[in-house]
């Protein structure tokens, strides 16, 4: 047959052609529709979910599943939902399958399905679970202790012995103290060597410690059982992991009323009660016979770290101590000390100093009655000092064209939450005639590492600052934990110049902190779990160093100058 001519076929067609196209136009405006409708369903349950009406958001969040039932997150949120309407046995599926697709820490989904199972009154699989969440690495001990959810549960010994509440008031001395040490034990065995972390020390080797030190208990007095606790938990090979806290026992928490800080020149004295007014810029010679190196000697094996320069921050604490400087044998007598001291002219003398229970934790503020060297000086307080119990705060040097914010804490302060700050911060940054921001993490031992990341984020968009020689962060080796993670995030994101000293961590580190209270002794210890890996997986350096390197001084210090600002404000 003789083919038609091309306009006859052009003309056949077009009706098809037009029917296609407007079928594709009208699938797409469908497909359109469809996600329009489903985008505004997640955004009502998010909004039920932020308001806490259960019942609806439960609703709301079931036609997110059952549109997108792939994303882990939806499927937990319905969990979360279910179980805030008190529905729990409907929680238990949606939390399996957020379980199965590896939302959140997946022993956190377990432990959530045990507690559905026990409101819901089915012990035996409440157990199961619970037992189940402990063995993936479930991370709170102390809120599994006192979990409201588990109160039909309370009175049955295999709770009490997953959770670690046995009844440690009928054991002896011996028993209590090797009960704490099993439950230790037990708490670096299952959350210490978990998948992805890496740990100098085996676990033959760690069983082979805990083993000795069960057996030495009965030589041991109680300061030096908890010294030889210290000691073990160091020998696992991070600066999370350790004894946190001693117990809130006189013979453990005498402490002598002065404050330590080691300078490259030695150990001064930078604190005071009033009462010890006088001693205040002193540098410290000996502790009764023993020499700052000596004590410092003693103390190493218990001081747990992730770099040489922790201990240098953590010591000068522990040395007030008093107990425990005699549990390690450096001094007679556990109540008092006699300190063998240099004035700044050179002239030396001995004060004997007795320990009381005024001031034990000074880890963070001192006491406000509390003095500081630096107040007694004739020179004016240098930023640094100025404000170092505030969370955050920042200041405009308009002659330098430069805000300094001094950054103490990763946690949010009631009256401006961190994110809130930031956006003021960078407000006025941009608002004023500023050539350099200065970050001052000198003082940040840590806190929540979430909650910089909008910090980080005004920082990665500011081109105004976001300059070599426009952005500096000051750092040193109380920069720790979310402190460093977030020293590391700017070093990776930014170009920022460090100044000051090495800080307290790595960049790449084993960290988390959730304490739980030894049963016998009431010791308080911390197991870490989690591997920050906030640089690259290649990153092996055991601190972050400075490019412009400025170790406290003492020299610096009596003159209340600040050389890591001063180096920061003549760089050109």
């Amino acid at each position: 047959m003789r083919p038609a001519p091309l306009h006859t076929l052009v003309r056949r067609l077009l009706p098809l052609a037009f029917l296609l196209i407007s079928a594709a136009l009208n699938a797409s405006a469908q497909e359109a529709t469809r996600a329009d409708g489903f985008n505004d369903v997640l955004r009502q349950a998010q909004a039920k979910t932020a308001a806490k009406e259960w019942t609806e958001a439960v609703a709301l969040w079931e036609k997110v599943v059952e549109s997108n039932p792939v994303a882990g997150d939806f499927w937990y949120q319905l969990a979360n939902a279910r179980y805030n309407a008190k529905d729990y046995r409907k929680a238990i599926p949606a939390y399996e399958r957020a379980l199965a697709l590896r939302a959140h820490f997946p022993s956190n989904l377990a432990y959530n399905i045990a507690c559905c199972y026990a409101l819901a009154g089915e012990k035996e699989p409440a157990l199961k679970w619970l037992e189940r969440a402990l063995d993936m690495g479930f991370s709170n001990l102390g809120h599994a202790q006192t979990d409201t959810d588990f109160q039909t549960l309370r009175d049955d010994p295999r709770y009490q012995r997953l959770v670690a509440l046995v009844d440690t008031s009928k054991m002896s001395r011996d028993e209590g103290w090797r009960y704490d040490l099993q439950v230790v034990a037990r708490e670096v065995k299952r959350k210490g060597y978990t998948d992805g972390v890496a740990r100098k020390l085996s676990k033959e080797d760690f069983d082979a410690a805990v083993k000795r030190l069960s057996e030495q208990i009965p030589k041991l007095t109680d300061m030096q059982v908890g010294i030889e606790l210290m000691k073990l938990m160091h020998l696992v090979g991070d600066g999370h992991t350790g004894v946190l806290a001693p117990p809130p026992r006189p013979e453990f928490l005498r402490s002598i009323p002065v404050q330590f800080y080691f300078f490259k020149e030695g150990l001064y004295i930078i604190g005071a009660d009033p009462s010890q007014k006088d001693l205040l810029g002193m540098q410290v010679l000996r502790f009764g016979e023993r020499t700052v190196d000596e004590v410092m000697s003693a103390l190493d094996p218990l001081l747990s770290r992730d770099n040489e320069i922790w201990p240098s921050q953590v010591a000068p604490y522990r040395m007030r101590y008093l107990p425990l400087l005699h549990g390690l044998g450096l001094i007679p007598d556990p109540a008092r000390v006699t300190l063998t001291l240099r004035d700044p002219e050179g002239k030396t003398r001995s004060v004997n100093l007795a320990a009381d229970m005024s001031a034990p934790d000074i880890w963070n503020v001192f006491p406000k009655t509390w003095l500081t060297f630096s107040q007694t000086l004739p020179a004016p307080l240098p930023l640094y000092l100025k404000n170092t119990s505030a969370r955050y705060w920042f200041e405009h040097l308009p002659d330098s064209k430069t805000v300094y914010f001094q950054y103490n804490r990763v946690r949010n302060d009631q009256q401006e939450p961190l994110a809130q700050f930031a956006d003021r911060l960078f407000k006025f940054i941009n608002d004023n005639d500023v050539d350099k921001l200065v970050i001052d993490l000198r003082w940040n031992n840590g806190g929540n590492t979430f909650l910089s990341q909008p910090l980080l984020h005004s920082l990665i968009r500011s081109d105004k600052i976001n300059r070599r020689g426009h952005l500096f962060v000051i750092i040193g080796r109380r920069t720790f934990s979310a402190a460093q993670n977030t020293a590391t995030f700017i070093e990776r994101h930014t170009n920022a110049i460090f100044v000051g000293e090495p800080t307290g961590s790595s960049p790449n580190f084993i960290g988390e902190e959730n304490p739980f209270t030894l049963p016998y002794s009431k010791m308080v210890a911390n197991v870490s779990d989690l591997f920050w890996q906030s640089a690259w997986p290649m990153d092996y350096r055991t601190w972050i160093a400075p490019q412009i390197y400025t170790p406290p001084t003492f020299e610096s210090f009596r003159a209340n100058r600040d050389p890591a600002m001063e180096a920061i404000l003549a760089y050109r």
